[in-house]
């Protein structure tokens, strides 16, 4: 430990590439300092019986609040002097450090221990002229014509109809009401917008629903299975009455000249088609690209050997699961969750090693993202969502994101440059 006299020193062994164990001391008189400011602050709101408020004597108030005292001492001291530590060896923890062993007593100096994880220095071996292979990017005539075709089903209108009943593909809002046939017990009746027909609907409901007619009403039984997805209906058998209440047809625009004006930005169904082919290859370009960058980053990351912070990998393993359950929330089961917990692990470790290499690169070779480009990446994402470019930006500011948008857009600038030095063939 450095000199006594030194208001905060510290002691810092290195434990890994990515942990450091802190062993901080704040001098005597620095403890006695804050002591006095904070006893100062109990003397002036401490209402003690035969004294006015603020009139009563230091020591007495010292010992009747002692330890309350004590504990906003300690709470004052530990984060001044962890972040003048950190400061001073130049650390940046990538999670909260864990604060340890704190030894307080009257008329020595305030120790404790402090563990904290930080990103691992490293120097990149060589990560210009890496051989790639080039993707070949190709869109057919047959791509195009599927991308119309979606463009052409999203553009579809759903005009009420009257005369007929349901037909499938029909959009049907429905009253829907039912009873547990076992208990007797009613369920809530709703109203409710059905897609006639649709593969996810049980099988019973899209039979009673085609030829249904508005006002008519049909009752059906269904015996849910013990294996039922959905766990309240899961082995009850229960009694449906459905009530139409309005057909709407869907209308499928053709693919004309007219079509492609309505869209937008386009004169005719060729120039449309143009567009889309082009909008295709940009896709497909920028999936090729992140492609052969994966593959650059592998073979640098093969070079290296890295200790990365436990805890990142955790939090971005654990932010992945997250992620693919919600997306497909039927493929958690006892029997995969431990290779998914594996297979979240790898992929962690990976985009942590990924983005350690690329900000590396970043900064030896001074690459640099302008406000001009933030501010232009905003409107695309904007725009990507569909979302007002205000509303947008006010939520990007509002949550803290803006950051993110600027890394995001180093890392992208940084993997450009390893394809522009790359050898392709």
């Amino acid at each position: 430990m450095p000199a006594k006299d030194e208001k905060i020193s510290a002691k810092v062994t290195s434990l890994s590439p990515s942990k450091r164990e802190m062993e901080i001391e704040v001098g005597v008189d620095e403890v006695a300092s804050e002591w006095e400011k904070v006893l100062d602050s109990y003397v002036s709101r401490a209402r003690l019986d035969g004294f006015r408020r603020g009139k009563a004597p230091r020591d007495l108030v010292g010992r009747l609040f002692y330890k309350d005292i004590r504990n906003d001492v300690i709470e004052s001291l530990v984060p001044r002097a962890l972040g003048e530590t950190l400061a001073k060896e130049n650390l940046n923890p990538v999670i909260t450090p864990i604060v340890s062993e704190v030894l307080f007593r009257d008329g020595e100096p305030f120790r404790f221990k402090v563990s904290v994880e930080v990103f691992p220095e490293f120097k990149l071996q060589s990560y210009k002229n890496i051989r790639v292979k080039k993707r070949e990017v190709k869109v057919e005539d047959a791509d195009v014509d599927r991308a119309l075709e979606e463009l052409r089903q999203k553009s579809a209108e759903y005009i009420p109809v009257e005369g007929r009943g349901v037909l499938e593909g029909d959009y049907v809002l429905m009253e829907w009401k039912g009873k547990d046939l076992t208990t007797k017990k009613a369920l809530p009746t709703e109203k409710v917008l059905v897609l006639a027909g649709h593969p996810d609907n049980d099988k019973a409901l899209n039979e009673n629903l085609f030829g249904l007619k508005p006002q008519e009403t049909r009752r059906f039984v269904i015996s849910y299975p013990q294996d039922h997805p959905q766990k309240k209906l899961a082995g009850r058998t229960l009694e449906y009455e459905i009530k139409l209440i309005s057909i709407k047809e869907k209308k499928v625009p053709e693919m004309t000249d007219e079509w492609a004006k309505d869209l937008g930005g386009f004169e005719t169904l060729s120039s449309l088609r143009e567009g889309v082919r082009k909008d295709l290859e940009g896709v497909r370009e920028g999936a090729a690209r992140r492609e052969m960058g994966e593959e650059i980053l592998e073979t640098i990351a093969q070079q290296m050997a890295l200790e990365l912070p436990e805890s990142l990998v955790e939090r971005e393993a654990g932010e992945l699961i997250k992620s693919w359950t919600s997306a497909k929330s039927d493929t958690v089961t006892l029997e995969n969750v431990e290779a998914l917990r594996q297979k979240a692990r790898v992929k962690a470790e990976k985009n942590i090693t990924n983005g350690l290499v690329l900000r590396k690169i970043a900064a030896e070779e001074g690459l640099e993202v302008t406000d001009e480009e933030i501010e232009e990446e905003i409107r695309v994402m904007a725009r990507r969502n569909n979302i007002p470019l205000a509303q947008f930006v006010d939520s990007l500011n509002r949550e803290g994101k803006r950051e993110d948008v600027k890394a995001n857009l180093l890392l992208r600038k940084a993997i450009d440059f390893l394809l522009e030095k790359a050898v392709l063939y």
